[in-house]
């Protein structure tokens, strides 16, 4: 037998990553299920220890890579024709998908009143240590120091240094090009790195998903069944009827073969529950639908910051009708506009990072709610915090794809061809030398 003949069938034979992740969430909920049947607390541990090493792993790189992904991008516009109409079309459809996101929470909320009949009472809530505020916000946007922002981990002050380094960079033209080589060659390094650890997801699987379930079991998800279903609902909504809308009506392009290109990204993202950590397969997935990568190198590093439909539209939306059913303060249509606002404006607080906590504390201090209601959902929060996050990556994509068809940039062919091309994680220069 030959050797191309020896590489073939391992390759036939393999287990794609998106049936392993499938496999990693199963037996998650199965040893998930054991742990808390059986109150092992040795298991308990392991999974939890499983799960938090992988988020750990995947938070390691988040402040080095967004800060040269994001430098990076803002410097590859200058490869792109019209990059300023680019650049301000991406913006607008990130706002145009955040409202109609933030529109559904609402319509959901108000039917379906999640705070009622929960048996919980202000009582049970208790303030968050960190809460978000508008003057926080602004005022945090500016580092004191460069090194805090790394330290603590505050995206939004990391994206705003790289924001301010890559405008210069822009500025000073060759002079600047050392610097930019050093970038790239920097995350690349980070990117491959981070693909090391994207390979370990369906290990990760397994103890966030068994952790979650021996913690919390069904019971708690039960007091919060209205509330639960309702993001999942809203979530999926948006990620399976929205979406794909937009894309046959805006983009005009088949929607089935944007989820063939961008689930394993989805994926990942619903099982690391961040946005940022995912955005190295985001981009590629990204990628292999068409979009040029000149562009998704910036659309991509952006939206991972920026874009969160899920944590910062439906989620907040409904929790802040939550809360406030809760507590007995009546909201009314200038509330629901507020929410909007926040949503649209303040979401660059959640900063692609695991949960939605900041998000959510803007949105209840704007309303003038109380915070003790954050500590109302937080037990609940990592079940809900999955699908939130799938839904902001599968945003992240869907964007740059209407944004790429309507400036006639957008390759159908690749785009339709994508089935073809099943992603491969262990191969992501592949996709680099192809683009």
């Amino acid at each position: 037998m030959s050797v191309s003949t020896n590489t073939q069938l391992k390759r036939s034979v393999r287990v794609p990553f998106w049936a392993q992740i499938l496999m990693g969430l199963a037996l998650g909920v199965l040893l998930g299920w054991i742990a808390r049947s059986q109150d092992l607390s040795w298991l308990v541990t392991t999974l939890e220890k499983v799960g938090g090493t992988f988020v750990g792993l995947l938070k390691l790189a988040v402040a080095p890579l967004v800060f040269f992904a994001i430098l990076v991008s803002i410097t590859n516009l200058r490869k792109v024709n019209n990059a300023a109409r680019l650049a301000s079309r991406t913006l607008l459809w990130f706002m145009i998908t955040s409202l109609i996101a933030v529109a559904i929470g609402l319509a959901i909320g108000l039917v379906t009143n999640p705070g009622a009949g929960t048996g919980l009472s202000p009582a049970d809530g208790e303030a968050p240590e960190k809460t978000g505020s508008w003057i926080d916000f602004l005022t945090g946007i500016v580092p004191t120091d460069v090194v805090t922002p790394f330290t603590e981990l505050n995206v939004l002050q990391i994206v705003f240094m790289a924001a301010v380094a890559g405008i210069a960079a822009l500025q000073l033209g060759e002079k600047a090009q050392p610097i930019l080589t050093l970038s790239e060659s920097v995350l690349e390094l980070l990117q491959k790195a981070l693909w090391w650890v994207i390979r370990l997801a369906p290990i990760g699987t397994v103890g966030l998903i068994g952790n979650a379930i021996a913690t919390y079991g069904w019971n708690l998800i039960g007091k919060y069944a209205t509330f639960t279903v309702d993001i999942y609902v809203g979530c999926l909504i948006v990620l399976f009827g929205v979406y794909p809308a937009l894309l046959a009506t805006v983009a005009k392009v088949g929607p089935v073969q944007f989820f063939k290109g961008a689930w394993p990204a989805i994926q990942l993202a619903f099982v690391s529950r961040s946005s940022v950590g995912t955005m190295p397969l985001t981009q590629k997935v990204t990628e292999r639908l068409g979009v040029p990568k000149e562009y998704a190198s910036f659309a991509v590093p952006f939206g991972a910051t920026t874009k969160m439909d899920g944590c910062a539209a439906i989620y907040p939306a409904i929790a802040a009708i939550f809360v406030a059913q809760i507590f007995d303060v009546p909201l009314g249509v200038g509330d629901y506009l507020l929410i909007a606002f926040v949503s649209v404006v303040g979401s660059a607080a959640t900063a692609g990072l695991t949960g939605a906590t900041v998000m959510l504390t803007l949105t209840l201090s704007t309303l003038g709610l109380p915070m003790e209601g954050v500590g109302l959902l937080l037990a609940i929060d990592p079940i809900l915090d999955m699908i939130r996050t799938a839904t902001n990556v599968a945003g992240q994509v869907v964007c740059p794809l209407i944004v790429a068809s309507r400036e006639k940039i957008l390759d159908r062919e690749k785009y339709n061809g994508v089935a073809s091309a099943p992603i491969d994680v262990d191969e992501p220069r592949a996709v680099a030398a192809a683009a």
